[in-house]
């Protein structure tokens, strides 16, 4: 496999995946959130394409993260892992204490391999079943 690499990109650039994985009954301008303002969000590159993104919301020393999309071509090649590990370093290095998700049931698994845990927090929304995950940070060390 070519590399892949994870870069921050504009909201926008979210949408299109976002929308063709996540919510495909949906359009594309209904991805947009008002929230997407005051995040980070990155995607997957491979030879130029956008095959992962992810957004990324800092709450104090929370951080959560929401539209989490991986090209469905691309899952199960450790892309997801990858962004995954690329945005806990984020939130860490930013004072990030505790990153957590809305997690689709159906992704349960992927994130309690991430080192997530359950939260017993289980809710519904637009048709899709979620429980709050959360994995504790360890804070950067400051170097001098």
């Amino acid at each position: 496999m070519s590399e892949v690499s994870i870069e921050q990109i504009r909201p926008e650039l979210t949408w299109r995946l976002r929308q063709r994985v996540l919510y495909p009954e949906s359009k594309l301008y209904e991805m947009e959130m008002e929230e997407d303002n005051h995040g980070y969000h990155f995607a997957a590159f491979k030879d130029n394409n956008i095959i992962a993104v992810i957004s990324l919301f800092d709450k104090g020393t929370d951080w959560q993260f929401r539209k989490f999309a991986v090209d469905e071509t691309m899952q199960n090649m450790g892309i997801g892992r990858l962004v995954l590990q690329h945005i806990t370093d984020f939130a860490t290095t930013n004072g990030g204490t505790r990153l957590w998700c809305n997690a689709r049931l159906s992704a349960i698994n992927f994130y309690l391999k991430a080192g997530f845990s359950h939260t017993g927090n289980l809710f519904s929304k637009n048709g899709f079943d979620y429980e709050i995950l959360e994995k504790p940070l360890t804070p950067a060390q400051e170097t001098e």
